[in-house]
């Protein structure tokens, strides 16, 4: 065999690693590209799972994302500009669950919450729930027990109340069962 020979089978042994060592190199660069993707669906997919079956309440900051989807879930009204400050609260341990909403609105606003919910204004029930709700800054429960009370049940252990403070553009909403 001669030298030329020799150099060339050299050469096309060595530019055979390097091609196989880029192969490698795409085939890892491939499967990273893949797993993070994957890792990053699934992550997703988990949060929507989590969001569903138990869904977070931020009741020490106001306005957060997850404070203004469960006002979409449980107001079920559109958020327009008026409604600000949005906090809110649940309790879902145990067998009764209660949830606790409290945001700034305009009064047209909190006509639709009451029409959206079907509340009548209640007059004949003075017992608020406030044995049964927590104390937050954000919830005055005196500043509640001045003011109007509406309210709606369905008759078997499940109760909605509404309070709209005018003075201050206020509103505050409970739901829970018992």
């Amino acid at each position: 065999m001669t030298h030329s020979v020799k150099c060339l089978l050299i050469t096309l042994f060595a530019l055979n690693l390097i091609s196989c060592s880029r192969i490698k190199n795409k085939t890892i660069e491939i499967t990273n590209n893949v797993k993070s993707r994957v890792e990053k669906e699934v992550k997703r997919q988990s949060s929507k799972v989590i969001d569903k079956i138990f869904p977070p309440f931020d009741h020490d900051k106001p306005d957060t994302e997850n404070n203004k989807k469960r006002f979409r879930d449980f107001i079920k009204v559109d958020i327009t500009p008026d409604i600000t400050e949005i906090y809110c609260f649940d309790n879902a341990i145990g067998v009764d669950a209660s949830y606790m909403f409290s945001f700034r609105c305009n009064p047209e606003t909190s006509k639709k919450i009451i029409e959206e919910h079907s509340f009548k204004l209640d007059t004949t029930n003075s017992d608020n729930g406030f044995y049964i709700q927590h104390n937050f800054k954000w919830w005055d429960k005196e500043r509640i027990s001045e003011l109007d009370k509406y309210s709606w049940t369905n008759r078997m252990r499940y109760y909605k109340y509404y309070w709209y403070d005018k003075l201050n553009n206020k509103a505050y909403f409970f739901d829970f069962d018992m």
